[in-house]
């Protein structure tokens, strides 16, 4: 069966992207919230990356869906007359937004992510990637897909309703206000696990780039269309919200139609955050770990200009720039 991917792009220095933004903000009015930082918006050349990588490490997809906001990546100018160029689309999120388009325009992942399955033309199985994800070896379909199940990574963990220590930091989050408070990602997996049935524990999603159906994603929100027009309402993200790669998750493994794997892992790094030396060492610990398979660079562009040249280094050699993976040996014949 074919696979496709499905990337989620932004330009935040766009004129016309940071006008609709600050629009937005002015209407809604008061202290903008976390979710509007620009750190949620920034490109810093990643989406090379996570291309290449896919073009290099698993060309049996059989298509590249990258969904914008009225934005084309200048870079898919350079696949023109490569076997790629009829193999990349750019989708609109007025395409995926049909009959939501009062909610346009959208500064919010989780509303744009959880109406990917009405891509046209989607495969039946895809994979999502977030644009600051990449591949950093071979993988194959099986990988993410196998006996007709999907290939799940993360672990169980019990929901924080039950926990003390977790919902003090919730009730302390509430009392900061909504400003202040971060729109918590376990939180919203956790979320998700309840509306597929899982009330005591949740799997816990490794970020990773995420294989769900787009079946399973149809028929559920066939049964709870209120679900799926509420998650997609949201301009800027809410602790309202669900996320659907989590709920996909907690259908399949509820259908049993899931395989819990975690053989292969992510290397993940914060440039903004982490030590230089840390991360140069986790660097070095990927290059020797053939289960490194998937990156993830976290607001590269708010590391120190040294920082980013240590990283878009091992990149070069890691993955290479989309120019270097076309003119490799699977593309030139």
């Amino acid at each position: 069966m074919s696979t496709d991917a499905v990337i989620t792009w932004v330009d935040g220095a766009d004129p016309a992207h940071r006008a609709r933004l600050a629009a937005h903000l002015a209407e809604r009015g008061g202290k903008p919230p976390r979710a509007a930082h620009s750190t949620r918006f920034n490109d810093a050349g990643e989406l090379e990356y996570c291309i290449a990588s896919i073009l290099r490490f698993a060309p049996w997809l059989r298509h590249l869906h990258i969904v914008t906001d009225q934005q084309v990546p200048a870079l898919l100018a350079r696949l023109a007359g490569t076997p790629w160029a009829p193999r990349v689309s750019i989708v609109d999120h007025r395409e995926i937004f049909a009959g939501f388009e009062q909610h346009l325009p959208t500064f919010n992942s989780r509303a744009i992510i959880s109406l990917l399955w009405r891509i046209p033309a989607l495969a039946e199985q895809f994979v999502y990637f977030n644009d600051d994800m990449a591949l950093l070896r071979d993988v194959a379909e099986e990988d993410f897909f196998r006996d007709g199940r999907v290939v799940l990574r993360g672990q169980w963990r019990t929901q924080s309703q039950h926990l003390l220590l977790p919902r003090l930091k919730a009730w302390w989050r509430r009392r900061r206000g909504p400003h202040a408070a971060r729109v918590g990602n376990l939180d919203a997996q956790q979320r998700s696990a309840r509306l597929a049935g899982f009330e005591d524990r949740y799997y816990r999603l490794f970020h990773n780039p995420y294989p769900m159906r787009r079946s399973v994603l149809a028929r559920y929100f066939d049964d709870h269309p209120d679900l799926l027009a509420h998650n997609a309402s949201f301009r800027l993200r809410s602790d309202e919200q669900f996320k659907t790669e989590a709920l996909a998750t907690h259908l399949e493994i509820g259908a049993h139609a899931a395989i819990l794997d975690n053989r292969l892992h992510t290397v993940q790094l914060k440039p903004s955050e982490q030590w230089l030396p840390r991360m140069l060492a986790k660097m070095a610990r990927a290059d020797r770990d053939p289960a490194a398979a998937f990156l993830v660079v976290q607001s590269l562009e708010m590391a120190p200009v040294q920082t980013q040249a240590r990283i878009a280094a091992w990149l070069d050699q890691r993955i290479g720039r989309l120019d270097t993976v076309l003119a490799g040996p699977t593309f030139r014949d």
